[in-house]
């Protein structure tokens, strides 16, 4: 299986570039290139869109323009609206909406779908239960939770924007490349799926309960994890 992972910037997946020797393309920087490893395995790949909707939607669809995968995983930290997760936690997005893609109407929100003109909210195409479903492996998993998330250009940090979004679309999670992570990859043709850790509450702004050293350890530990689950590649 050749697998794409996806993150926005290098900062969430630090931890796992080191611990492996694929290629990694990085949009910011404008360049490609290979990690040295002993573990080196030239047929999967490290994708660095830069933040937000538009970046990613490039730079993914360039990338799946080029190269054939059989998976792409898209890889980040999120904040969360649900208290039930825990700072730090890795979950799996399983649904993603384009909350801000529509129109208002005096104090009502239209969505674009009931514009009639097009989608704004895409589900992953693959799951983790599924892809190790019947194997050994899928004990591992069977703990990981399965959440709804809203990708955004503004994150949340005021009480009634807050308030707003919550009675509107009821999301676990938020971030800012998600949706259009899915609708990328469902444009191409590629199967996907997502996984976050949580960096944060979506609360007014306060950096000092914001956890994203652990959220980034917890992330990269369950992507290297997850890597070696699937095995030395095919020859």
């Amino acid at each position: 299986m050749r697998i794409l992972f996806v993150a926005a910037t290098g900062m969430e997946v630090g931890g796992f570039i080191l611990d492996f020797g694929f290629r990694i393309s990085d949009s910011e920087k404008k360049n490609i290139f290979k990690t040295s490893s002993s573990a080196t395995d030239a047929s999967n790949s490290l994708l660095i869109t830069g933040v937000g909707m538009v970046a990613t939607s490039f730079a993914l669809g360039k990338e799946l323009a080029t190269n054939q995968y059989d998976l792409a995983i898209n890889l980040g930290i999120a904040g969360s609206f649900d208290r039930s997760i825990a700072l730090g936690e890795v979950v799996e997005v399983v649904d993603d909406a384009l909350s801000e893609l529509g129109a208002e109407d005096a104090e009502s929100f239209l969505p674009i779908s009931l514009m009639g003109l097009g989608e704004s909210t895409f589900k992953s195409s693959e799951t983790i239960a599924n892809l190790f479903k019947g194997s050994k492996a899928a004990a591992k998993y069977k703990n990981l939770k399965q959440v709804r998330s809203i990708t955004v250009n503004t994150v949340h940090g005021e009480d009634e924007s807050i308030e707003k979004i919550i009675g509107r679309l009821n999301p676990q999670l938020e971030s800012m490349e998600g949706a259009a992570f899915f609708y990328a990859c469902r444009q191409a043709g590629v199967p996907c799926l997502q996984i976050r850790a949580v960096s944060n509450y979506v609360e007014k702004r306060n950096r000092d309960n914001w956890r994203i050293g652990l959220a980034v350890k917890n992330l990269d530990t369950f992507a290297i994890d997850l890597l070696n689950t699937f095995g030395p590649p095919t020859p």
